[in-house]
């Protein structure tokens, strides 16, 4: 009988491309990818790796091997969320996703809120920009700001929240030098984001070479610091007593804020009380996120 261990680490090696890539998704060691690799082709009686300079390339065995693979990983994942489905028990795992932003000035008194009132749930926050995989259960529920929900896959079931507007901001020092005329000011960008055309013109516009920073953290910091300005979620900028709006601009909308869950998962209890919970919070938070109040509420 095949090991579906093995399969995994069979798995691991055709997406990664290479051994290494394998061993550091699966958090093991080369060796014993090697092992798993050598064991699965013995009982399979084929190789199903040709290794090139470049890295490990699939025989036409292994094709062959990758598409029942895959059939099976999609079973297994079927069985697993079936079964978490019906666990209606207000205790153990359950996995969330959301930007640092959501996470790190909006909703953690929230979250702590709910781990007091259900002391039996074990919650794990995965703090992130990309949107986890909730169908392979990487994650139980999705927080997301998603302008067009066309974009998501369609099997995930999604609770639309409050919209979220952005506004532009400076320094409240800054702000004061407004008077007679408006401070030279960069622009702060996240590494990799462009600058938008209206930095350049207007009465708000922004001088020489932009700033840039590699996360959300230095970016507030950095405006703070007077160096310039910048876009931020009004949750995070208007509350901040060291930051202003800068005047002239408007406000963009980001886009609602999504709860996603997936098939059999959402049905579950912990889910279903999380969601349920935070739908009510986001609802409250409605103001804040629309640049219409400074207050958490």
């Amino acid at each position: 009988m095949i090991d579906w261990d093995d399969v995994r680490y069979f798995l691991a090696v055709a997406r990664g491309g290479s051994v290494r890539a394998a061993a550091k998704n699966l958090g093991v060691n080369h060796a014993t990818v090697l092992r798993r690799i050598a064991q699965l082709e013995k009982r399979l009686r084929v190789q199903m790796f040709e290794k090139l300079p470049s890295g490990y390339r699939l025989t036409s065995a292994g094709e062959e091997v990758l598409e029942l693979a895959n059939q099976m990983e999609a079973s297994s994942h079927q069985l697993e969320t079936r079964v978490f489905g019906r666990d209606q028990s207000v205790q153990g795992l359950l996995r969330v996703t959301l930007p640092p932003p959501l996470a790190g000035h909006l909703l953690m008194p929230d979250f702590a809120e709910f781990v007091r009132l259900h002391p039996g749930i074990e919650m794990e926050i995965l703090s992130s920009g990309e949107l986890a995989n909730l169908t392979n259960r990487e994650a139980d529920v999705a927080i997301r700001v998603v302008y067009d929900r066309e974009t998501l896959p369609l099997n995930l079931h999604g609770l639309k929240g409050p919209p979220l507007f952005g506004g532009f901001y400076m320094s409240s020092d800054r702000l004061a030098k407004w008077d007679a005329r408006p401070p030279d000011s960069k622009w702060i960008a996240i590494s990799g984001h462009g600058v938008p055309d209206w930095t350049r013109e207007g009465e708000a516009h922004t001088t020489g070479a932009p700033f840039r920073t590699t996360d959300f953290e230095a970016q507030i910091a950095a405006v703070r610091h007077g160096i310039g300005i910048t876009t931020l979620p009004c949750f995070v900028g208007d509350p901040d007593p060291l930051l202003r709006r800068v005047p002239g601009t408007d406000l963009h909308l980001y886009g609602p804020v999504w709860l996603l869950t997936h098939g059999e998962t959402r049905k579950t209890k912990r889910v279903q009380l999380f969601t349920e919970f935070l739908s009510r919070r986001l609802a409250a938070y409605a103001p804040l996120l629309a640049g219409l109040s400074t207050s958490r509420g």
